[in-house]
């Protein structure tokens, strides 16, 4: 099976411009609003929940900046309709979830969450979402799970590990040809659940495994064990700031089996952690190469001084539901809700429609490489 998403210069367009009252077909969407019109936006704020500190702060600055953008922009074309944004920093600590999602409960002006950024923190925080009725629409935790928790407020704006998974597990056999694998995993709710579904889907490709720690510096003892298996590639399922130290020290012990991961390491972080020692990593990742063309691309750029970066546009696209869905009416938590539910329309990464699991329809895996010193596109994934 093949995952594509048709884009156009077109679309982009016509998603940066969603923000402003009335949308697309989002907006047009009468029976996903609970108002079905223009109301005040006194006192509404939408949320970001994720890590702006803590050593995985990349990522999640860089969601944050992509739900900044969207909500300058929606309130610079709407001056009577103005919309706080919230932030909820949580290092990427499941333990400091569950205060941080109380605190957003108790905020009634929040009535959308952008996140949690990080599965394990959406597991600890989720049901205390859904038991407020807070809904919210992650766009980076990856864990299948998180959709199978029946909880009414969820949603998943990027493909999940289900796919993922297999679609790293296909490029390492279709495309590295690897007759031996090496699977580590960081124990982190995201980590081990890709690496689980990676470790299945090879069988007995798989040559041995290992399992780290968050915050572990030395891997003497997990890349002896690489070493001594003889695999050809290594699959890690954790973040950029072990996956730098980890290959770092595999090609220092002259382990020089291809390195493969998954969009936690898809961050400059990574290399700069690794030096060298990087070039030639694979990483996956169910998202779509930015584009230099893109008006969002360019208005990214503008605000922040860098280039959009891995879900910056994903995070984007969910603040604009939420955005669209408080522009027609929904300003209390209920009816917003009701509106991402039934929402459907286009988006810069992909036309947006969710299931009854929260589920985005729409996806695809992007294989990219580490060369030159650079994260650059590889090639659209194909699996079975």
């Amino acid at each position: 099976m093949r995952f594509t998403v048709k884009t156009s210069a077109g679309l982009l367009a016509a998603a940066l411009a969603l923000t402003a009252c009335g949308g697309t077909k989002g907006g047009d969407n009468d029976t996903a609003s609970g108002n079905g019109g223009s109301g005040s936006c006194e006192n509404v704020a939408i949320g970001y929940f994720g890590a702006l500190t803590g050593p995985a702060a990349n990522l999640g600055i860089n969601i944050r900046n992509g739900v900044k953008l969207a909500v300058d922009k929606h309130n610079k074309d709407n001056a009577d309709c103005k919309v706080d944004l919230k932030e909820y920093d949580s290092a990427g600590d499941p333990n400091q979830a569950t205060g941080l999602a109380t605190q957003a409960i108790g905020d009634d002006s929040v009535i959308g969450v952008v996140g949690p950024a990080f599965s394990g923190e959406s597991e600890t925080a989720g049901p205390i979402f859904a038991e407020g009725g807070l809904p919210t629409i992650t766009a980076s935790a990856t864990n299948p799970t998180l959709a199978d928790n029946g909880w009414d407020t969820f949603h998943r704006i990027l493909g999940n590990d289900a796919s993922q998974g297999p679609a790293a597990a296909s490029y390492i056999q279709d495309v590295l040809k690897s007759k031996k694998v090496f699977v580590v995993d960081d124990a982190s709710a995201y980590g081990k659940g890709l690496a689980d579904i990676v470790n299945k889907t090879l069988g007995d490709t798989v040559g041995g495994t290992d399992t780290i720690q968050t915050g572990q510096t030395d891997f003497s003892a997990t890349v002896t064990k690489i070493r001594d298996s003889g695999a050809d590639a290594v699959f890690f399922g954790g973040y950029y700031a072990e996956a730098g130290l980890l290959v770092e020290q595999m090609r220092g012990a002259g382990v020089d089996a291809t390195f493969v991961v998954a969009d936690g390491v898809k961050d400059p972080g990574f290399i700069e952690a690794a030096g060298d020692a990087a070039e030639g990593t694979i990483i996956t990742c169910p998202c779509l190469p930015p584009e230099e063309s893109q008006d969002f691309f360019k208005a990214f750029q503008a605000a922040f001084d860098s280039a959009p970066a891995t879900y910056s546009a994903e995070a984007y696209d969910a603040a604009n539901v939420f955005l669209q869905g408080i522009d027609k009416g929904n300003t209390d938590r209920e009816s917003l809700l009701k509106w991402v539910n039934s929402y459907e329309g286009d988006g810069i990464t992909k036309k947006i429609k969710f299931d009854d699991k929260g589920e985005v329809e729409n996806i695809s895996v992007w294989a990219y490489k580490v060369e030159n010193g650079k994260i650059v596109a590889d090639q659209e994934i194909k699996t079975n």
